[in-house]
């Protein structure tokens, strides 16, 4: 396991604090993942829809790294077998991401 993932968790002030940005093709039904950055180049991930909920903190390089596979197209066999499972229309909540 990546050490990343636990090392250096923020504190609540930090995460209340944090600048919550959503990518400007967001919308009310869906695509409900915010970002913020915080201290020691780490990015926050959350779910918009449950800002109380879980956090994930990646560092600046992970980050980095997912958005070139995104952009690149890696990602994209996924979609067609999620939305064969899934209603992509339908509102994020609590449970729209899985627990490892």
């Amino acid at each position: 396991m990546n050490d990343s993932w636990h090392a250096g968790e923020p504190k609540a002030a930090e995460l209340r604090a944090a600048a919550w940005r959503k990518s400007r093709r967001s919308n009310p039904s869906g695509n409900c993942v915010e970002l913020a950055p915080l201290n020691a180049r780490r990015v926050a991930v959350r779910n918009s829809r449950y800002p109380a909920g879980p956090v994930l903190v990646c560092t600046g390089d992970e980050i980095a790294a997912l958005v070139r596979a995104a952009k690149d197209g890696r990602f994209d066999g996924l979609l067609a077998a999620a939305e064969m499972t899934t209603n992509r229309h339908a509102p994020c909540t609590e449970n729209s991401f899985s627990r490892v």
